[in-house]
């Protein structure tokens, strides 16, 4: 997959197959769409082009800043995309001015000169331009006067219920990890930097990674114990299980919200790296404990539940 940054320096495309959107979680109704463009891209011998923009829309149009937390930051959504096979990912700066254009000054200004589509793929309920006034219909219609095709794809359901990030983001907020990874299609998965703790899950046979997030626009699930699995430069390619706690450990202190993973049969110095973590399943809320002895009882029984779990996700 090539990667492209600057609007004003795209190479000529092929018989373009383009679809454009934000793209956050690259959940199934995404993944649907990508293989319908890869289909007409193999029938027309062309080339297939996400469109995506940095940052999220949300962000630039939305009174309130930060109102929407990401499913998947940029970095994810690159990663993402090439797995999928795309050919060419384009990343647009979205700011004031460009989410002021009209609908039809969006097709013609942006798509049409910029990418000359042969066809351009949208999902169910796509909107754009000022006022999100463009839709379907209208590239459609001037579709018909500048000779590139449309097409509309259905939206993607799962048990009856439309595929979509905002449902992903409120399945994640309530802690229902297995439905939100059904319409992801892939684990939901953050990053963060190892930084040192106070080192008391040592002392119990609990030692933890803890973990700093960098990437504020990141969604974390709520507080608790979750099964995960973890992967990273300092795993050397293995993918190792694991459960997470995310709270502020009212046993021990009560005040510093800290997400602290403990790695299973691992024992490796690693702070000061990166580790990526998978979640798989939530296990239990945060409670406070009766002593470091009763903590220690139910991490036993929190590790023995994680390990049945991740058994389902080889």
């Amino acid at each position: 997959m090539k990667i492209h940054y600057d609007i004003k320096q795209l190479p000529p495309f092929r018989n373009a197959i383009v679809t454009t959107g934000a793209f956050d979680g690259v959940h199934i109704g995404h993944q649907k769409i990508i293989r319908r463009m890869q289909e007409i891209a193999k029938e027309v011998n062309g080339e297939t082009i996400i469109v995506t923009f940095h940052p999220h829309p949300r962000k630039v149009i939305s009174s309130i800043p930060g109102e929407i937390k990401q499913l998947t930051s940029l970095e994810d959504r690159i990663d993402l995309l090439a797995q999928s096979g795309i050919d060419h990912l384009v990343v647009v700066n979205f700011d004031y001015q460009f989410s002021n254009l009209t609908a039809t000054q969006y097709i013609k200004d942006f798509l049409v000169d910029h990418f000359q589509p042969h066809t351009i793929i949208v999902g169910y309920d796509h909107r754009f331009g000022n006022g999100r006034n463009g839709n379907f219909d209208l590239l459609k219609e001037v579709g018909l006067t500048m000779n590139f095709k449309v097409e509309q794809i259905n939206e993607q359901l799962v048990n009856n219920e439309i595929v979509s990030s905002t449902h992903i983001r409120n399945y994640l907020a309530d802690k229902n990890i297995i439905k939100a990874n059904e319409l992801l299609g892939h684990p939901y998965s953050f990053e963060g930097f190892v930084v040192r703790g106070n080192q008391l899950g040592r002392t119990i046979g609990f030692p933890t990674a803890n973990l700093h997030i960098n990437n504020e626009e990141k969604l974390i699930p709520n507080d608790g114990v979750y099964a995960v699995k973890v992967k990273g430069d300092c795993c050397e390619n293995t993918i190792y299980g694991g459960m997470m706690n995310i709270g502020v450990r009212p046993t021990v202190d009560g005040h510093k919200k800290v997400i602290e993973v403990h790695i299973f049969n691992f024992d490796k110095d690693i702070y000061e790296q990166n580790l990526t973590v998978l979640v798989f399943d939530f296990i239990r809320g945060e409670v406070k404990f009766n002593g470091l002895d009763a903590l220690k009882e139910q991490l036993n029984k929190d590790k023995i539940a994680a390990a049945a779990i991740l058994q389902k996700y080889p």
